[in-house]
């Protein structure tokens, strides 16, 4: 067998969601202030997304599934052990620690969007505008100030998931980021 050989392991769907994500938060992160109606889009789209990539994470194609990169705490800290050694085990999906990346982005990226409904809201807009836009002042500062932390907190992941498919392309010798857009590894 040639080692060249391909085998399709990101499907059209995770492509789209990933590099769909990383345009919507990054057009939210940069239009904070100046241009709000393209913030609560971007904000709007990024739920949408992930709505979409929590349902693929139970139907969908094999490395696309939570149960094919989900690992035990154990497991994640032997692998950035390894990876630290620059001697970790190649995947053919996420590795353990990406894994965990995709937990935390994910969890991150739900956090930075439900505050920015809820302070959209206490603004006198959105869908819960009724319900909430006589929450005060203090509040609404509170909830900006939320947001505005997991925002920047999500930032910060994405640059540690750059770094660690910077140091795993290195490790394994490998264009991991131009296997996300053609959806083809190494067998």
């Amino acid at each position: 067998m040639n080692s060249n050989e391909s085998i399709k392991v990101w499907d059209i769907f995770i492509r789209f969601f990933h590099w769909s994500l990383v345009l919507t938060f990054f057009i939210g992160y940069l239009t904070e202030d100046d241009f709000m109606t393209l913030h609560t889009v971007a904000g709007y789209s990024i739920i949408a997304l992930i709505c979409l990539r929590l349902i693929w994470g139970f139907i969908g194609t094999e490395h696309a599934r939570f149960k094919d990169f989900i690992y035990p705490l154990s497991v994640v800290k032997k692998f950035i052990t390894n990876t630290l050694s620059a001697n970790s085990k190649r995947y053919l999906g996420h590795n353990p620690a990406g894994g965990l990346m995709i937990l935390m982005m994910l969890v991150s990226l739900v956090l930075t969007s439900i505050t920015g409904v809820i302070v959209e809201g206490m603004e006198n807009s959105g869908p819960f505008a009724e319900q909430l836009h006589n929450s005060g002042e203090m509040l609404e500062d509170v909830f900006e100030e939320i947001h505005e932390f997991f925002a920047n907190f999500s930032l910060l992941l994405i640059f540690i998931h750059i770094a660690g498919v910077i140091v795993e392309s290195i490790i394994h010798k490998e264009n991991l980021i131009k296997s996300m857009v053609t959806g083809l590894k190494r067998k």
